[in-house]
Parts: C-alpha cells; structure tokens; sequence
C-alpha cells in the first residue's frame, strides 16, 4: 500500500508483512456450519440449498436407473484401480443402466469413460473444491455442486446399487454413509459392492471387530460384498435388481420444465 511522508511529502510503497500461513489465493468462504447467523442470512442459505436441489431433480429425472460408482481422484489412466473403474463404467452399460459418479479425475472419470464409449448414458456429479476436483469430459450430463450433502443425495436418490473402488476420506464417507441408510432401512437394501480386497480387506476385519463388540451386528456384514471378481460383483448386482424390481416405461411429464 502507498503512505504518504509528512516530513518529505512523498508518496512511499510499502509494503505488507507475509505471512508465511496465509493463502495467496483465498478459499470460498463457508460459514454455515459455523452457529446461528442472521435469519435472512438463514433464510437466503435455505433457498440456495433448494434451488441447488432444484436444478439437479431437473437435470436427472429422466436418466434413469443409475448405479453409482465412488472411488479416488487420484488414481492415473494406467492405474490397476483406474482400469477397473473404466471395466465397471462398460458392464453398467451393458446391463442398461445409467453410469453416475462424482464427475470428477481418477475413478470417477474411469468409470464414466467405460460407460461413454460403450454406448451407455454416462452422469458426474461435481462438487467445488479449491484444489482436485475438476469435471471430466466422458459424461453426458454434469452438475456442479457447492454442498457435498446435496451431492451426497443426488448420488444416493437415482440410484440401484453402488460399487466402491479404492478411495480415501470421500470414498470413505460416502460408502459409510450409504451403508448406514441401508443399515436403517432409511432406503432399501441395494446391493453394496467393494471392489479391492487386498485394499478393503483391513476395512472389513475392523468392521468384523465392531461387530464383535457389539457397535454393529453381525447380520449388518452381510449388507456388502467384497470381491475382485467383476463377474462376481456384477451378477450380485443383476440378481438383486431382477429380484425385486421391474424395469418400464415411465411416461414423461415435463411439470419442473426438465430438459428434454
């Protein structure tokens, strides 16, 4: 900033102290987790987290049943897990089903490549991160969302069964939370697959432990099926949807003013 000299009468630069922990380019500032605020603020937040809701019922009510696939950002196109990704992508495909991820690099972007270029819909559901997260370009559809428990939703809501590759703390979270509204019937029990056993395989002995102290059932282990056999995973899938549901026609009614 420019000071002004009394003593000389001219103009000086100075410059501001750095502070070794401050950003050079700042984050978006999310403060509604942060206590009550002013109920317009209260009241403006609630009609952004609506219309967000809003713009994807509209985008994806007509996309048809999905099968969600989670995974890392992080994994490159030579990836073992990457590969996988886009090997899943090509039988949801085949089955008939929509490809849904979170629209991101890595697993997402694998899966959604296997579905595109096997001729199957293919929709990523992107969430604003000051870092990682960018969309991919094998999607058909694409939505970018501010809230991480709106996209949580959207990637719940449409979809029939999820398949969790390797991942981290996303990963993690997601599959957990799916479980849990499978677990309290809060939604119905779709078929959970996780894919890797050399890397899920400590998750699951954990899981094991829980249930041997008591903080879960051992019935509750049953919910998933860890395995990394693709035919494995998708006949586990295929029976369970042709058990309990039949696919039809749905007539359109445009009432939200959906894009065709």
């Amino acid at each position: 900033m420019c000071i002004f000299n009394l003593f000389t009468g001219k103009m000086k630069q100075q410059m501001k102290p750095a502070n070794k922990n401050e950003r050079i380019i700042p984050a978006v500032e999310h403060i509604y987790l942060e206590g009550p605020k002013h109920r317009i603020f209260e009241l403006g937040f609630a009609w952004r987290v609506f219309r967000e809701f809003i713009r994807a019922f509209r985008t994806l009510h007509f996309v048809g049943p999905c099968i969600t696939v989670f995974g890392s950002a992080r994994f490159d196109e030579s990836h073992p897990y990457y590969l996988a990704g886009v090997e899943f992508g090509k039988r949801i495909a085949a089955l008939g089903f929509t490809t849904l991820t979170g629209g991101g690099p890595g697993v997402m972007e694998a899966a959604n490549k296997g579905a595109f270029e096997n001729g199957g819909q293919s929709i990523g559901c992107n969430i604003k991160l000051p870092f990682e997260q960018k969309p991919n370009l094998y999607v058909h559809k694409t939505l970018t969302f501010n809230h991480f428990f709106i996209r949580k939703v959207i990637l719940v809501k449409y979809s029939f069964a999820f398949i969790i590759l390797p991942g981290g703390f996303g990963t993690m979270d997601e599959f957990f939370e799916t479980l849990t509204l499978v677990q309290t019937k809060c939604v119905e029990r779709f078929p959970i697959v996780i894919f890797g056993v050399k890397y899920y395989q400590p998750l699951l002995d954990y899981m094991r432990l829980m249930a041997n102290k008591g903080t879960i059932k051992h019935e509750d282990l049953d919910l998933i099926l860890l395995t990394d056999d693709y035919d494995n995973a998708m006949k586990h899938i295929q029976v369970y949807i042709s058990q309990n549901y039949k696919i039809k026609t749905r007539k359109k009614l445009w009432w939200l003013l959906e894009r065709n």
